[in-house]
């Protein structure tokens, strides 16, 4: 059988967790016998074989992004003839997949990963192009053979904004990790490169500069963390620049009060995020919109303890008071995950924080346990045989 992997991100260009999940499910993928794997993805060629890649059309030079989205989209979905099955990830993708199941006559599989209607900031970044990617998500998703959800929350989710949908049609693949690749590595003179003090407790923050990642409530909780504690943020790609503004604001402020904060603004290669990693005392999670949160995974792989919002799929990944703690938040149910009461969240987020790097024999049991469950329940070996499942299914005619 062959299958079509469709995605924005695929290396070397990935930014998020929805890219490291693509690369490392077609890594799997390609190890089954009698699978071949192709990929079409965004952005500069790539000399990887079976793999394909577009750039935006000049034509639409300056154009929304949206647009320039689905000019890519309709390259894709013509290259994608003599697929037997076409798979998409994210918005960007999901067109490309919908029209080239149209037009070969194959399945079209969507994993959702995030959904538009839950992300309505996105407004701020694409101004009208927002209505664009929501009609396309959902046109793609209603269209699509099957949609394989990222956490049994995100099912759910998917429903509820989708209501059309058959729920026979939607299954549970969870996201997974590769524990060799995400192993502890001790390199204290490497910490110190990066500017970070082995020897201090720290805090680190990975993830994009958005409001669905919570920055600015995590900023705002590490104000009441104990002097000695460094905080660490590698956190790049801002989604507008009114929240770049508002990060840099915080991240101003609290490095005003205290010693220790420390912001790596590119992006690190993979070995130098799990030496940060495997340095913290704890990993910070306060995602108010979170599928699942590959990146909880990748700090429990590398045996660090994760303080994670209780939201969407995390609860599914960490194991409150193992593996780390989860801070419950009451948010708007407005698709904006918004914090009802944000003190009570910033507080209660603090004091999560407080309470492991004040106790690092603590911090560090829940980090090996953290290790331990990953290996166990999260092998791409498995996650890819379970999509194999879905791939068969609708293959065979059902869903």
């Amino acid at each position: 059988m062959r299958v079509d992997v469709l995605s924005k991100e695929y290396p070397p260009e990935v930014y998020g967790g929805a890219g490291v999940h693509v690369a490392e499910l077609v890594r799997a993928l390609r190890a089954r016998p009698g699978l071949e794997t192709r990929v079409h993805a965004f952005g500069a060629p790539r000399d990887e074989p079976l793999t394909s890649s577009y750039a935006e059309p000049a034509e639409l030079a300056g154009a929304n992004a949206a647009l320039r989205t689905l000019g890519v989209d309709l390259a894709i979905a013509d290259a994608c003839a003599g697929a037997d099955l076409v798979h998409s990830h994210t918005w960007y993708a999901n067109m490309a997949g919908h029209l080239a199941g149209l037009l070969h006559d194959v399945p079209h599989v969507v994993s959702a990963h995030s959904l538009e209607p839950l992300r309505p900031w996105k407004a701020e970044q694409l101004g009208g192009g927002y209505a664009v990617s929501s009609w396309a998500e959902r046109t793609a998703y209603e269209g699509a053979a099957a949609v394989i959800a990222v956490s049994a929350a995100m099912r759910e989710d998917v429903l509820r904004c989708y209501p059309a949908l058959d729920p026979e049609r939607v299954h549970v693949v969870h996201n997974g990790i590769d524990t060799d690749d995400w192993a502890p590595v001790h390199d204290p003179d490497r910490v110190r490169a990066l500017g970070v003090d082995p020897d201090r407790p720290s805090v680190v923050f990975v993830g994009r500069i958005t409001r669905q990642k919570g920055l600015p409530l995590f900023l705002r909780a590490c104000a009441a963390l104990p002097p000695e504690v460094q905080i660490v943020l590698c956190a790049g790609a801002p989604d507008t620049p009114e929240i770049e503004a508002e990060v840099e604001g915080l991240a101003a402020s609290l490095a005003d009060g205290r010693s220790g904060v420390v912001w790596i603004r590119e992006m690190l290669p993979r070995q130098d995020v799990v030496t940060l990693l495997t340095a913290a005392t704890v990993f910070a999670c306060p995602s108010i919109y979170e599928p699942l949160g590959i990146v909880n995974l990748e700090a429990m792989a590398c045996e660090t303890a994760v303080v994670a919002t209780a939201t969407g799929g995390i609860p599914e990944v960490v194991v409150h008071d193992d593996t780390g703690l989860l801070v419950p938040i009451d948010q708007a149910d407005d698709g904006t995950g918004t914090p009802l009461d944000p003190e009570a969240y910033v507080a209660a987020f603090a004091e999560a924080l407080t309470s492991l790097v004040t106790d690092p024999g603590r911090a560090a049991a829940m980090g090996r346990a953290g290790r331990q469950r990953a290996r166990d329940s999260f092998s791409w070996g498995a996650i890819a045989e379970r999509t194999v499942g879905v791939y068969d299914g609708v293959v065979a005619g059902g869903a």
